[in-house]
């Protein structure tokens, strides 16, 4: 046996979609044009791969594959000579990896013939370069697709195919935190370990990657022309070990220089920037992260040391402590623990008052415990750079530190504290449920030394419960503190101070209890203290339990108020891990106020920054509020892809609220585009009694989109049961709209003679709570209700209301429908204009009609939809057939589809020229 791994191939490629999809188009578009692409990306990343999947998935022609042959290519009109050759009148992909690697001259050729690709025939150029140096200028004027690393549940996923998920879970962590995203030094790391390391039964050796696995992967030592290039380049990549990005002060990068060769630069007459990095106004980095940590590698220990000491003398004379302190904990040899420089280190990243990123933090903390010998203190000094890597969003780099410091003894306070981290790591990115027992049991291991900290783990507890679905162990969570050891009910009094986040704690756990148990009386008043604190506020913690609060209350404005507040807070900290929460309380108050397009710019950028932290369970919950955003829309495919997005990660990390959220948000887009039966069936799963009834806390929300599926559907009796509920929900007060809601679900459900006034009773109630949307339904069905019953002028009225508030609120899949009812009507609607479409010779009833058969319903479905008789559907569905010349409900069906598609393409090219957008 060697004591090497055999890491076989990935079964598929892991990631890069979005690059894919730009291949495919290239590909897609070859038969009727040529086209030009090019892959960048620093080595490693697979762009070799990309290209070789390109090359199989192309099948409308040949494929060629050129190699750097300076003679081949010695001219462009060669180049177009030999593409023509090859092509003989059929598309053709020409493929040409490394292109970086050709020599001057081929590159040139090679540039210049890509611009006149349309004189060689339907050919496809696609080159791949690596992007450790800047763009050749001979290439600079290809179209660029450019490779990022891996995602880390993509990089996740690739370790665990190419190793049949043998890895050990600390082992794995480790892996995933060195390769930064890079598939083949995660590939090559992983060969070097024995079956054993792998599996986690022997210690690794030293650091995953080497020097030599680094070179391996870069492709070779990265040389420059000079020992004045070459210090240049090894500072720049010590200095950013200590910084909060991957660029450096150009100032403190020539200070150091200045120190590290004081005599032999001396009258030496300035070098140019080496080609491996870039300057951007004063600051200094690599083209490449992977060659800037081949650099390092690669550099003598002695030069390396000195070039720390260098950097540190610069920093400390600037009273830059905390980046001082780790180059000259960096530039020493001797011992591996060094206690007394361990305990300056971790004084200085605890110093509150010493102003430094939590990234420099985590990286303070990290290399304080390497140096301590105690393994308590080391185990401790891990866990605080475990917290420190999580508000940095990173939590990838989190998990090894917290798996190092599982693997040290510690006392219960220390071993709480990571188990608090390592339940928050999960609850932002992994099955909630694991998170709950991680939380749980932090609790009870810190509720002696540290009874602070544990009711922080239990109210995150009973977040991660929340998320979850699980009501008993949420409650289980929210249970009063154990009193103290010495007797009395002390524990249970909330703690005295004006704004103390133990006191927020506090009673936002005891308000969310008594919501939970119904006891609707004691649940205000303590929430309401939170809401209240979040009005002084300036620490996004509290601020976030004040936007929590405020909208279990229903209070979305105080909610809107906290969120922003708790938003700027974590801004101005450089938490990067409280911005996406922070952006989802605001998305939620936006969507509970009937303000979806602001919930939809906040959900955005939400999800922008949960990717960016590592945060797949917080990404979902955006994805649920775009969905239930675009359900308003003319955004059907919009709706689709989030919901499938965000189901996907629910599924997977058990994240019942995101689920509910997410199917809500489909059925409202079926009720929004005329299919009360399929939104009925969605819905019916999520608000009837049941084992697969929706979330707790968010089942009720949709009960009104259930009511008005369910009574054209026929459902009218399991309409009436879950209208009980949600009478009691409304009178609670916790949601703006329910009042309302409630009056117009009654309203659908009455007799004639009731229902008038149930009507004019739910637009009263709206005039109260405000919101363009709801109200606007509520007028659309009271249009309905009153053309149906005769009454043309008060249609008319109620109708054009509705279709000002949907408009107002941009639901533009509602306010087709409130144009359709005017014009069955008679009324005239304004409309987008555009082409004539076969549809256009239908009457609107006609219409309405053939676009229900379209969507599969049958005969007797539309009559029950529309309220009127199975022979009158029959008689207008002839009619249908002889306007459009077919013969099959098929046939009606693909003409119908066709003219929603000409709409759509009408529609996104208007928007394009009226925003000035290109495709």
């Amino acid at each position: 046996m060697t004591g090497e791994t055999t890491v076989r191939t990935a079964v598929r490629i892991h990631g890069h979609g979005t690059q894919r999809r730009a291949l495919r188009a290239l590909l897609d578009g070859l038969p009727a044009h040529g086209g030009r692409l090019l892959l960048a990306g620093e080595p490693g990343l697979g762009r070799t791969t990309l290209l070789q999947w390109a090359a199989r998935s192309f099948r409308a022609g040949p494929v060629l594959h050129l190699g750097p042959d300076p003679e081949a290519t010695a001219t462009a009109g060669h180049l177009l000579d030999t593409l023509r050759a090859a092509a003989d009148g059929a598309p053709l992909l020409v493929c040409v990896d490394d292109a970086h690697l050709w020599d001057a001259p081929a590159r040139s050729a090679l540039g210049r013939a890509s611009e006149h690709l349309d004189s060689a025939g339907r050919v496809g150029l696609l080159l791949s370069a690596a992007s450790d140096r800047a763009v050749d200028p001979a290439l600079a004027r290809l179209p660029v697709v450019r490779l990022d690393p891996l995602a880390p549940p993509r990089a996740a996923a690739l370790l665990d195919d190419v190793t049949d998920g043998a890895a050990a879970p600390a082992v794995r962590e480790r892996l995933l935190a060195e390769a930064e995203g890079n598939p083949a030094l995660l590939l090559a790391m992983t060969r070097r370990l024995s079956p054993a390391e792998l599996r986690g039964h022997r210690p690794l050796p030293g650091p995953p990657a080497d020097a030599a696995t680094f070179v391996e992967v870069a492709g070779g030592a990265e040389t420059a022309p000079s020992a004045r290039a070459r210090d240049m380049l090894l500072t720049v990549a010590a200095a950013v070990r200590a910084s909060d990005g991957p660029d450096v002060d150009a100032g403190l990068v020539r200070d150091a220089l200045r120190r590290l060769r004081p005599a032999r630069d001396s009258g030496a007459r300035p070098e140019p920037l080496p080609a491996q990095l870039a300057r951007a106004g004063d600051r200094l980095r690599f083209h490449s992260p992977l060659v800037r940590r081949t650099v390092y590698a690669i550099g003598a220990p002695d030069r390396r040391r000195a070039v720390h000491r260098a950097l540190a003398e610069v920093l400390e004379s600037g009273g830059d402590r905390l980046p001082g302190l780790l180059h000259r904990s960096w530039s020493l040899s001797g011992p591996a623990r060094d206690p007394a420089r361990a305990d300056r280190l971790a004084a200085v990243a605890a110093d509150g008052t010493a102003p430094a990123p939590y990234r420099l933090r985590a990286t303070a903390y990290a290399r304080a415990a390497e140096l301590t010998a105690d393994p308590a203190g080391r185990a401790e000094r891990y866990t605080a750079a475990a917290e420190q890597a999580l508000l940095a969003g990173r939590p990838e780099q989190a998990r090894p530190l917290l798996a190092a410091a599982r693997d040290l003894a510690a006392p219960a306070a220390v071993r709480g504290r990571a188990e608090l981290v390592r339940g928050l790591v999960e609850l932002g990115d992994g099955p909630v449920g694991d998170a709950h027992q991680s939380l749980a049991l932090a609790a009870s291991l810190l509720a002696e030394a540290a009874p602070a900290q544990a009711a922080t783990a239990a109210l995150a507890a009973a977040d991660a419960a929340w998320a979850a679905g699980d009501l008993p162990a949420c409650l289980a969570a929210l249970a009063p503190e154990p009193a103290p050891r010495t007797g009395g009910a002390a524990s249970l009094r909330r703690p005295h101070g004006p704004t103390t986040v133990a006191a927020v704690m506090h009673d936002h756990r005891v308000g969310m209890r008594a919501l939970l148990e119904g006891r609707l009386d004691r649940a205000g008043a303590p929430l309401g203290q939170v809401v209240e604190r979040g009005r002084t506020e300036d620490r996004p913690e509290p601020l976030l339990r004040s936007a929590a609060a405020a909208l279990l209350l229903g209070d979305v404005d105080a909610a809107r108020r906290a969120g922003a507040r708790a938003l700027a807070a974590a801004r101005q900290l450089g938490s990067q891990s409280l911005e996406p929460r922070a952006l989802e309380y605001l998305a939620y108050a936006e969507l509970r106020a009937g303000r979806h397009p602001q919930a939809r710019t906040h959900a955005e950028e939400g999800l922008r920054t949960a990717l960016r932290a590592g945060q797949r369970n917080t990404a979902a919950h955006h994805r649920a509020v775009l969905a239930l955003a675009a359900s308003i829309e003319e955004e059907p495919d919009a709706v689709a892809r989030h919901v499938a997005e965000a189901l996907e990660t629910a599924r997977r990390h058990g994240l019942a609220q995101a689920a509910t959220l997410a199917q809500w948000a489909a059925a409202r887009a079926d009720l929004g585009r005329g299919r009360p039966f399929d939104a009925a069936d969605r819905l019916g799963l999520l608000v009837l009694p049941g084992p697969g009834r929706g979330h707790f806390a968010v089942w009720r929300l949709a009960v009104p989109c259930f009511v008005e599926a369910a009574v054209p559907a026929g459902r009218h009796e399991e309409a009436r049961e879950v209208l009980t509920d949600f009478a009691g929900w409304a009178a609670f007060g916790a949601d703006p709209q329910a009042a309302a809601q409630l009056a117009r679900c009654r309203a659908l459900l009455a007799p004639p003679d009731r229902a008038d006034d149930l009507y004019r009773q739910a637009l009263a109630r709206h005039d109260e709570a405000g919101g363009d949307f709801e109200r606007a339904r509520t007028a659309l069905l009271y249009g309905k209700w009153l053309r149906r019953r005769r009454r043309p002028r008060e249609a008319r009225d109620r109708l054009g209301a509705a279709l000002a508030g949907f408009e107002r609120c941009g639901a533009g899949v509602w306010a087709a429908q409130a144009r359709d009812e005017m014009r069955a009507l008679g009324a005239a609607a304004p409309h987008a204009t555009g082409t004539p479409t076969p549809l256009g010779r239908l009457t609107p009833q006609q219409l309405r009609i053939a676009r229900y058969v379209a969507e599969g319903a049958t005969n007797r479905e539309v009559a029950l939809a529309l309220g009127v008789s199975t022979r009158t559907v029959d008689y207008h569905l002839r009619k249908v057939f002889a306007a459009l010349g077919i013969r099959s409900r098929l046939e009606l069906a693909r003409a119908v589809g066709q003219a929603e598609q000409g709409r759509a393409a009408r529609r996104t090219a208007a928007h394009q020229e009226k925003t000035g957008a290109r495709p």
